[in-house]
């Protein structure tokens, strides 16, 4: 669940992201589990999906890194975060995320997929 005010914009990485909507000082929390917001999603339930449902899930939802078979589905603009390989964001301690940096109103809010997604390497450089 997002701590922060945010908005969804045009992304020069790529198509859509997530914004601040006001300014955000370095170390401030801005993101924590939360199942109500965070659905946790059983993986038979991602197989079984119609395909519009399992496409929506392969673009804005993860694997659960401490909940093996389920996959996180975040219901908030969170799940417009795109990856930076130079994130201003810092999921690598699972159930929270802090501003590695200042960020400014209007400024595009970014995270490292793979510090929550193991995998996500592997699949981004075979999809590439």
């Amino acid at each position: 669940m997002m701590l922060i005010r945010t908005y969804v914009a045009a992304s020069a990485i790529e198509g859509v992201g997530m914004f601040a909507a006001e300014p955000i000082r370095k170390g401030a929390s801005i993101w924590r589990l939360d199942p109500d917001f965070d659905r946790l999603i059983p993986m038979d339930k991602y197989e079984a999906a119609p395909p519009p449902l399992k496409e929506l899930l392969d673009r804005y939802a993860y694997p659960s890194p401490d909940r093996p078979g389920f996959m996180v589905y975040e219901v908030d603009n969170g799940r417009f975060m795109n990856h930076s390989a130079t994130p201003n964001t810092d999921f690598s301690q699972y159930g929270g995320a802090t501003a590695t940096r200042d960020i400014a109103a209007g400024e595009e809010i970014t995270c490292d997929y793979g510090e929550f997604f193991e995998d996500f390497e592997r699949l981004h450089l075979a999809t590439a």
